[in-house]
Order: C-alpha cells, then structure tokens, then sequence
C-alpha cells in the first residue's frame, strides 16, 4: 500500500463529488493523466504549483485501489511522481486534507500519513 496525494481547488473537489468521479484538474487534462504527489513530495509540488492560491484540498489515496493505470515516472529532479492514467472514482479517497496558506503564501500541508 503506498499513499499517493492530490492537491486541488475546493470547488474541482465539489464538482467531481457530485459527479462522483474525478477526471483531473486542467493541468491533468492538458498533460493526459492525473498528477499525484507523496507525503514527501508534496509540499514542495504545494510551493512550486499552487503558491498564492487558496481554498485547496489534498486528497489522500492508496495505489493498490487506482489500479494498473498509475505509473511511476520520473519528473521534478528525477523523483518519480505517481501519474494515473485515467480518471478515479470519489468513493477511492482515504482522506480530504485541508491546504490553508500557510504565512509565506505556499499552502500548508501539515503532516500527511
């Protein structure tokens, strides 16, 4: 089981709940699958992507349950990120974080399992 993370605007949230699938933010979108961080990813990926912006959430999620269709591949400095390729059905987050900004502008994550 490994813990993969998903940084996004309440209101994406919102939307995919109602939908009760996830298909991915505009970044997912324009890059052709759904970005994901871990634990000790994330931060950095809240620093460098979502700075300045509010009202975010981090969606917590478990690999085993996303299926074949997350990849590890390489990006930011070589670390591999988790990348699904596909969409994910709501009822699969573990756990819905909040993302305030933290003092610096960076939104903070706290400390996620």
């Amino acid at each position: 089981m490994t813990r993969i993370y998903k940084i996004l605007r309440r209101e994406e949230w919102d939307r995919a709940r109602a939908l009760g699938r996830f298909e991915g933010s505009a970044v997912d979108l324009a890059d052709g699958y759904i970005h994901f961080s871990t634990a000790a990813q994330a931060q950095e990926t809240a620093r460098r992507h979502f700075a300045g912006q509010d009202d975010l959430v981090v969606l917590e999620l478990d690999t085993d349950d996303l299926g074949p269709g997350v990849k590890w591949e390489p990006s930011r400095g070589g670390d591999l990120f988790a990348h699904l390729y596909g969409s994910f059905e709501t009822a699969r987050v573990l756990a819905v974080h909040e993302a305030p900004l933290g003092d610096d502008g960076t939104p903070a994550l706290g400390d996620l399992p």
